[in-house]
């Protein structure tokens, strides 16, 4: 019986390593981001207070994430994977002994919230770019749906429900000592990763003759401003890559404040529900995105890629136009279940492409470039949501950031040609990689 093909990629050691240590760490963030707030309120903190630390772990993620691109083209994954687990330990570690030994402080938990969103910034572009190195390119599709599926089931619903359990039964510094003991055990598996992953990205091996043709210690003394420029005039010579990251711009900008400030209250206002209903509708939301990415793993990549792609991201952001006139439970429920499906078969997709059509010495930054422009309008999304909201009947804020996603998709569609792009440069046969980059010039 053959291996369905969500599972193919577990054929390989070291993916079974790798997915195993990330499932144990994003369950252990799961958990942080629970026992952070109680941390907080047990020692005396209010919104304030918590509102510091986490800004500390936003500001340290916005902060380096470019740097972590830039960083994973340049030094081993593998090294960069381990220590940043390693860290990850050593934080919470520090800040579970401080809570046991009562000199925990809120400052403490501002810096450490702070250096865990440095290590995000990190991990993430090397994770990225470690996958094509140890996975073959009709599995990458499966492995980006499986760690879809697993992000909201243990990031976003086990992870909290358990540091929830703890901190009710025993207290919020057993929650601490919970995701320390995640941890270590992520740290320890990393370890047992190949060591032929430790050899130095391919810097250039299959890029235009400018980088091909330096040596090693050339590449080394390239400036951080060069390996920035180098990924961002390539993204700008890419149109499926520009315009794709154009459209991710204008939905967080348009959607992001929407559902995170607004919606709270169209459930109180329009369904007269409270905050458990408020969750309930958020864990729908996620169940949509785990079961598309488990289905969209079980899939081969369609031909029609950039097509179904920006087509699931647009059609998926109409039901949100009618959300602020929705005065049903289920009806809420249907709209978010498909967003948060559709954005998930449009993510599994998009992760994928970067794999296999960016060159290997540019995936790290371009990675981060991703996370970048999503992560820098995300505030500003959030900030405009409130005063927006003052001047404008919800409902009106709704139908304009419905409406707007699905036409921004079909623009840069058009204008990127990406219906001939995906034709031009086929996925389901040969495995190909970008030619044209920017080292060229």
């Amino acid at each position: 019986m053959p291996t369905p093909k969500a599972l193919r990629p577990f054929a390989h050691r070291e993916y079974r390593v790798l997915i195993a240590a990330l499932a144990i760490s994003i369950f252990g963030s799961g958990m942080w981001a629970v026992a952070m707030v109680y941390q907080v309120i047990h020692l005396g903190g209010g919104p304030l207070e918590l509102s510091l630390v986490a800004t500390g772990g936003s500001v340290g993620l916005v902060a380096f994430v470019l740097a972590g691109g830039i960083a994973a083209d340049r030094f081993p994954q593998r090294l960069l994977i381990i220590a940043v687990e390693g860290a990850n330990l050593a934080v919470i570690a520090g800040i579970s002994a401080l809570s046991i030994a009562g000199w925990l402080e809120i400052w403490h938990l501002a810096v450490g919230a702070f250096v865990l969103g440095v290590g995000a910034a990190f991990f993430f572009p090397a994770y990225s770019a470690i996958l094509p190195r140890i996975l073959p390119p009709e599995d990458l599709l499966a492995a980006n749906g499986m760690e879809g599926t697993m992000r909201p089931t243990l990031q976003q619903a086990a992870g909290p429900a358990l540091a929830g359990v703890l901190v009710a039964a025993l207290s919020p510094t057993h929650a601490v000592a919970g995701v320390a003991a995640c941890h270590l055990m992520a740290f320890i598996i990393l370890n047992f990763l190949g060591q032929h992953a430790l050899d130095a990205p391919a810097n250039g091996s299959e890029a235009g003759p400018r980088i091909s043709g330096m040596t090693g210690k050339q590449r080394a003394k390239s400036s951080f401003f060069h390996d920035l420029r180098e990924g961002i005039t390539y993204t700008l010579r890419t149109p499926w890559l520009l315009w794709t990251l154009l459209w991710a711009c204008i939905s967080v900008l348009f959607l992001i404040g929407p559902i995170e400030v607004l919606l709270p209250f169209v459930v109180r206002d329009q369904l007269g529900g409270d905050s458990s209903m408020f969750g309930f509708l958020l864990a729908i939301m996620g169940v949509g995105g785990a079961a598309a990415s488990l289905v969209t793993a079980s899939l081969r990549l369609p031909r029609r890629y950039l097509t179904v792609m920006m087509a699931s991201w647009g059609v998926g952001s109409l039901p949100l136009a009618a959300v602020g006139i929705m005065d049903n439970f289920w009806a809420l429920a249907a709209a978010l279940f498909v967003f948060g499906a559709t954005g998930s078969v449009g993510m599994v997709i998009w992760g994928t492409l970067l794999q296999r059509r960016v060159p290997p010495h540019l995936l790290g930054r371009v990675s981060s470039l991703d996370f970048f422009v999503s992560l820098a309008l995300m505030p500003v999304s959030m900030a405009l949501a409130g005063p927006a909201a003052e001047v404008l009947p919800i409902w009106l804020i709704f139908l304009v950031a419905g409406g707007v996603c699905p036409i921004v998709a079909v623009v840069a569609s058009i204008v990127a040609k990406m219906p001939q792009d995906e034709l031009d440069h086929p996925l389901d046969r040969v495995p190909e990689v970008e030619r044209t980059t920017a080292a060229g010039d």
